[in-house]
Formats: structure tokens, sequence, C-alpha cells
């Protein structure tokens, strides 16, 4: 049976051969944990000395820096009761060297021809990663707090501007009621209209804040809803309906389309019945396919070619073919004794070619 010495010798030559293809830092420590070899990269790394460390005990290598509480948990804890350990992170000031983290991976091992054992500990140097990754932590929370910032200044922003349009509408209804002169007085009521108009999407819009994309039928429905509420009375045969399918748009898109809504069911609600009429409907819908989309605003009242023929209605007609055009879409108007239907459509190239083939 082969002596301590001849094991020793085994574990010694069985450790060269290993360290020699190694080319991070690695010790092979005996039983006892006294250093048995260690790789080149070790010495290079570490800034310590061969003589000064080939059969030292581990936590005396130099002058003590290595006798780290959580190596010695690792060696003397961890390892008796596993025969291998991964990952296991160390951060320590060495001496010459600095601050390091270190990534230890140790395995335990037996031999056939002796009782004794050997543990190989390698380093993998991770403290540029550790510093990279903390620099990633702190930038994504500067980031989530400058986001946190953005969005409760567009909050108080959004307030404003709410408040702000309510004191504008205040002041033109009450303008409205101190002038003489008819056409001004309604002059002052269209604008307090758009105005008000203006403040109905704002506020949709806000009820559906921080999401990237809002539902068409909800928000088209809650904006007619209030559109309904806001300008047919009791005593009007009037009913708004919104049939629109699951197509989602940008919150941009959104308030294009809303102002458009909104301007064409005023427009139909206050022009298109000029006498009470059984049935007096107003229509919106909405259908899309992929990023083609198309909107119309139709109603069964007396028709008419131009949405805002008389002076007064103008301002309408403009507003409009604006958003139209911001939407990069096409306006069709179609008037008969049936009624009026105003419909705005978005088609892409593609789609153009298709349907011209």
């Amino acid at each position: 049976m082969p002596g301590p010495l001849s094991v020793r010798g085994e574990a010694q030559t069985l450790a060269e051969a290993i360290v020699n293809t190694i080319h991070e830092p690695l010790l092979v420590l005996d039983a006892k944990l006294r250093v048995v070899a260690a790789s080149r990269a070790f010495y290079a790394t570490f800034k310590v000395d061969r003589g000064k460390t080939q059969d030292c005990l581990l936590y005396s290598l130099g002058d003590g820096q290595w006798d780290i509480p959580a190596l010695r948990l690792l060696l003397e804890t961890i390892i008796p009761e596993r025969a291998e350990m991964d990952g296991f992170e160390v951060t320590h000031d060495f001496p010459g060297v600095g601050t390091r983290t270190m990534l230890l991976n140790a395995r335990k091992v037996l031999f056939e021809t002796s009782p004794e054992i050997a543990i190989l500990l390698a380093f993998t140097d991770v403290t540029e990663r550790r510093v990279i990754e903390q620099a990633k932590d702190e930038l994504q929370l500067r980031t989530e707090g400058l986001l946190h910032d953005k969005q409760v200044l567009l909050q108080e922003m959004e307030h404003r501007v709410a408040n702000s349009l309510q004191i504008i509408a205040s002041i033109l209804m009450l303008k409205a009621r101190l002038v003489t002169s008819e056409e001004t007085r309604r002059h002052l009521k269209d604008a307090h209209q758009r105005v008000m108009s203006v403040a109905s999407v704002q506020s949709h819009l806000h009820a559906v804040d921080g999401i990237a994309e809002i539902s068409v039928r909800d928000y088209l429905t809650k904006l007619c809803g209030s559109l309904a509420d806001s300008m047919i009375s009791d005593d009007q045969p009037i009913t708004l309906t919104v049939m629109a399918d699951d197509g989602l748009i940008s919150s941009a898109q959104a308030v294009s389309m809303g102002l458009i809504v909104t301007e064409l069911v005023i427009n139909a609600l206050k022009y298109a019945f000029p006498m009470d009429k059984a049935g007096s409907h107003v229509t919106v819908t909405y259908d899309s396919n992929g990023s083609d989309w198309r909107l119309g605003v139709s109603d069964n009242g007396i028709g008419k070619v131009d949405m805002g023929g008389d002076a007064h209605r103008g301002l309408g007609t403009i507003i409009v073919h604006a958003l139209v055009k911001q939407l990069d879409a096409r306006m069709e108007i179609n008037s008969s004794s049936a009624g009026l239907n105003v419909t705005i459509s978005h088609a892409t190239f593609k789609t153009e070619l298709t349907a011209a083939a």
C-alpha cells in the first residue's frame, strides 16, 4: 500500500498535469488545505511569490490575505458535506491587487489508492462584470426615476390643461350671454362647444393613461356617450350609436380621430335635424384590417353636400380636413335626401394596388 509520500507524489503529479492546462487562477489543495500546486494565472493575478505559496497553508498565503470568512465557510463547512460547489461568490480586498469579486468553483477529488483527498479550487474574476451590472442597475433606477418624474409632470400638465379648458369654456359661455349680436353669440357658442370637445377627448385619453394602444370601440363609445349626454336633450328624438371592431390605435391617432368624430357628431346633432323627426339617428362606425382602417359618421337628416357650407360652419370643415391630413387618410362625403355620410379611410399602398388589380 503506498505510503503518505507516494500518495502526495501522486497528488502532485495529478495537480501539475491539470494546472498546466488551465489558463485561469487555480489551486490544488490537500486535505489540510495546504497548496499542492498553483497555476501560473494564480501567481499573475494575485501577485504572490511561488516560493511563499507552494506547501503553505491557504489561509497563511500573502500574510493572511486568503484568510477570508466566506472562503473558510466554503472549504471547511460546505465542501466536506458536498463533493463540489459552483459559483460561490467572494468579494475581498487583496493586497497589491485591490478589491476583486471572484466566483469560486471547488471540487473534492478522491483517490482509489489512498484515503487522502485533494481539493481543486478555481477562480473566475467577475469584478468588471459586477461593475457593469451595478452600473446597469443604477442606470435602470435612474431611468425609472426619470420616467416616474415624467409621468408626474404629464399628469400635472393634463390636470392644468383640463382646468385651462374649463376656464376658457366658461369665459366663452359668459361672453355669449353678455353680447347683443346674435352672430357673435353663435360664434362664441361654437367656440365653446369646440373647446368642450377638446376637453372631452383629453379626459378620455387621460382615463387610459399609460396604455400604449387604445381600444377604438371603448374609446369611441365613451366619447360619443359624453357627447350625447351634453348635447341631446330628453325632448330630442335623436339616438347616437357606435359600431366599432376590436381595433387598437395609438394615443396620437386617438387624439386626431377623437377630434374628428367629435366635430362630425356635433355637426350632425346641430344641423342634420332642423325639425324633430321620428327615428333620427347618428351612427359612428369603425372597422380595421391591419394598418388599414375606415371611420364613418352618418346621419339620416336633411343632408348637405358641404359639411360647413354656411359661414359659421366653415371652421368645422377646416378642422376636419386638417385632422384627416394629419392621419394620412382621405375623406369622402356622400349626401342625399336620406342623410349625410362622411367616411375617412386610411389604406396602405399595397392594399390600394391589390384593390386596383
